[in-house]
């Protein structure tokens, strides 16, 4: 007895959790965007409960209030993963409605669309959009899928008021982040060509505009990863560059096509481009405004005479910054023990929170707390992951170690998450040990670190995932009987190798995993359709590759049970994949279960579906690991 509150002895897994899988769905609203415009305060929600939809918050005098109808869901798919869907103008915000994906005005009485209505449903495509100084006309990143057996073609557009448009800027294959000068006359914006990624080599461009005409459209910067473009308000261009090894903050001389950082560190203000409109720095008078990675974990503050402050908060993990007149920063945040809010910082680090909060689904005594590790993995080098121990106040374990499970992000050029993650605290309190890999390949550790996974992709990203069970096992903080590997996306694909060529895993766990490159670099996406030149090799000239690092032509090396989730509109990966997968699976007698998610596409949006998965693969690992979770509300078939 501890503080009068009796704690019991059980296995783990088996604990009964306070964190049901239908509370934590319910709790899984996505904060992102947070926009300033003449102090006025607006964000997006995605809302589970909602089907998903994202819905556009106005903060004014203190109150939140959704805009547009109740059904309106604010969306992009501009490169499929979307981002940058709206913005606030002077008649009221603008945003692409994911059903049709046209342009509309959004108010409190409704919606009146703004621009025309394409041939084919979603062929004409709007995001990350900024607003020239007249406050009315914006330009927007433009994708055109109206080219039947062609690729989309992507361009910048300026779109009038009256919803009439033309391109400004066209002929490289992606666009990325126009922004204007202060005076009007200059769009700075990043654009890239195949087989690049945004974070591999793109090129910062400056357009020169008379009344809204382009007069000139000149490459400034190129040979690296540069994005997020900015200008002073006094008119001086920066961007983001990693020519120093890092993404750090540069001040560009459009004359002489330089570039000089304004201050040097280890640290990554940068952000993998996988969705528009993010922001890591913003001008606040003389000052800059700023959130950086270090070492996996998010830190923010500002830069004044070339000097970083950095600010002491509770966080760990920031989104996209904005500024208010008073020299406040606005930001969503999140820290190891509280889900994201939308927050006002102060320069002496003060905050204000500005969502509605809800009870926490958790308390502190609850809530297992990372510990960062580094270990040795492929070719000596250091790689390195978030530790969580099982944490539950009521439970203590028998005389045995942990069931672990290994997590591998997606991406794959993305990172572990550095803040509370209630899909991580769902498994630790019923008795789990968690570790979320950032494998080599991830951002956060500099460009050297993120370029790992050039040709190695499925390789470093599994043996680094493979070599930090095996050293947890060894330092006595997991069972080396029942480990588990579980990865969605990219990160499934990391979670397939794994299992095919390596025989350490008790179980397995795909949501909507890569199991066939070929299919993969055929069939995706025009965004990521020449990523894996870069991972894997040119295709199909190194076809001989793709097949031998493909799990679905290796079945027969296949032992492990696992679980396979996918959605039904999965564009980026098709359930075609996880199809061939689970009808290799079957032929092999290898014991499996399928789930297909109806309306989901490449990540569950869906309240039910988001518990159903949990519930499934609880249900899941509990019958190959012989154990009986608590309060299991899903049963799922293992055939």
């Amino acid at each position: 007895m501890i503080n009068n509150r009796k704690i019991i002895t059980a296995p783990f897994g088996t604990w009964d959790s306070p964190l049901s899988a239908e509370d934590l769905a319910v709790s899984s609203v996505r904060l992102a965007e947070p926009r300033v415009f003449k102090d006025q305060i607006f964000w997006a929600e995605g809302r589970p409960t909602e089907s998903g939809r994202t819905a556009i918050v106005h903060y004014v005098n203190g109150r939140a209030s959704d805009l547009g109808p109740p059904q309106a869901n604010v969306r992009s798919l501009v490169h499929e993963y979307g981002g940058g869907a709206w913005i606030p103008t002077k008649l009221g915000v603008i945003g692409a409605l994911f059903d049709d994906q046209r342009l509309y005005h959004f108010s409190n009485s409704g919606l009146s669309p703004l621009t025309i209505e394409p041939s084919i449903n979603r062929s004409y495509r709007y995001a990350d959009p900024c607003l020239l100084p007249d406050e009315v006309s914006t330009i927007w990143v433009f994708e055109d899928h109206d080219h039947k057996g062609f690729e989309p073609t992507n361009s910048l557009i300026l779109v009038d008021s009256d919803g009439s448009f033309k391109r400004i800027a066209e002929g490289h294959d992606f666009y990325s982040s126009p922004v204007c000068s202060p005076n009007g006359n200059q769009i700075a914006y990043i654009a890239w060509d195949h087989p690049s990624m945004p974070w591999d080599r793109t090129f910062l461009r400056v357009i020169d505009l008379e009344k809204n005409e382009v007069v000139n459209d000149q490459i400034v910067l190129e040979g690296f990863a540069f994005q997020q473009p900015r200008w002073s308000p006094t008119g001086q261009l920066h961007v983001i560059s990693d020519e120093t090894g890092f993404w750090n903050i540069h001040s560009v001389n459009v004359n002489d096509r330089s570039s000089t950082p304004i201050i040097d560190c280890s640290g990554e203000f940068g952000v993998p481009g996988w969705v528009f409109a993010q922001c890591t720095y913003q001008w606040s008078n003389d000052n800059i405004w700023c959130s950086w990675v270090d070492h996996g974990i998010g830190h923010i503050g500002f830069i004044e005479e070339k000097k970083l402050n950095e600010l002491e908060t509770d966080f760990t993990e920031f989104g996209r910054l904005d500024v208010l007149s008073d020299g406040r920063v606005v930001t969503v945040a999140a820290s190891w023990t509280a889900p994201s809010a939308l927050v006002v910082i102060s320069k002496d680090g003060t905050t204000e929170i500005l969502n509605n909060q809800t009870p926490p689904i958790l308390n502190a005594n609850n809530i297992s707390q990372p510990k960062p590790i580094s270990f040795t993995s492929g070719d000596n080098l250091e790689a390195h992951a978030f530790y969580f121990e099982p944490k539950n106040e009521h439970f203590e374990s028998l005389n045995e170690l942990p069931p672990l499970i290994v997590l591998s992000h997606g991406g794959p050029t993305s990172s572990a998450r550095s803040s509370f993650d209630p899909a991580v605290q769902f498994w630790t309190n019923r008795g789990f040990a968690v570790v979320d890999v950032n494998y080599g390949g991830s951002t956060g550790f500099g460009t050297e670190y993120r370029n790992r996974l050039n040709g190695n992709w499925g390789i470093t990203d599994t043996q680094d995932c493979v070599e930090a069970a095996k050293y947890l096992a060894e330092n006595g903080l997991a069972d080396r009987d029942r480990l588990i590997i579980k990865g969605g996306s990219a990160g499934g694909y990391t979670t397939l190798c794994a299992l095919t060529w390596h025989n350490i895993f008790a179980a397995g766990i795909s949501r909507y995993g890569v199991a066939d490159l070929e299919t993969l670099a055929r069939d995706t996406h025009k965004f990521e359709s020449k990523y894996l030149d870069s991972l894997i090799g040119p295709w199909p000239e190194e076809s001989g590759i793709y097949i031998e690092r493909s799990p679905i032509h290796h079945t027969h090396l296949l032992s492990t049970p696992m679980i396979i989730l996918q959605g039904t509109e999965d564009a980026v990966v098709p359930p075609s994949q996880a199809e061939s997968l689970v009808r290799s699976l079957a032929s092999a007698n290898i014991p499996h279960s399928y789930l297909l998610f109806e309306g989901e596409g490449h990540g569950f949006r869906q309240a039910e579906n988001i518990a159903t998965a949990l519930e499934s693969e609880l249900s899941f690992l509990g019958q190959i690991l012989g154990f009986e979770p608590a309060t299991s509300k899903t049963h799922v078939e293992i055939k």
